[in-house]
């Protein structure tokens, strides 16, 4: 779905303008003619070709509620010597 909003729009509500953005892309008129897009960061990756390094992957957002449990370490510890 694309949105378009005058330059006045998005400067009064640039919260309407970001949601919009992850429906499709947000065109900013200025004077009626179109000036800028805003579209979603995945949008952008996704036409720039970005693919995600490991830190992205880990960092995802909301994966906050994971059921993931770290098994136990087995075996003793070692005194660290940092001298």
């Amino acid at each position: 779905m694309i949105t378009t909003l005058s330059s006045r729009e998005f400067n009064q509500d640039a919260s309407r303008a970001k949601k919009a953005a992850n429906d499709g892309p947000v065109f900013i008129t200025d004077r009626g003619r179109p000036a800028h897009v805003l579209i979603s960061i995945e949008e952008y990756q996704r036409l720039a070709g970005v693919t995600p390094n490991i830190v992205d992957l880990l960092a995802m957002p909301g994966l906050d509620e994971s059921d993931f449990a770290a098994p136990p370490v087995q075996g003793g510890t070692h005194p660290l010597d940092l001298s």
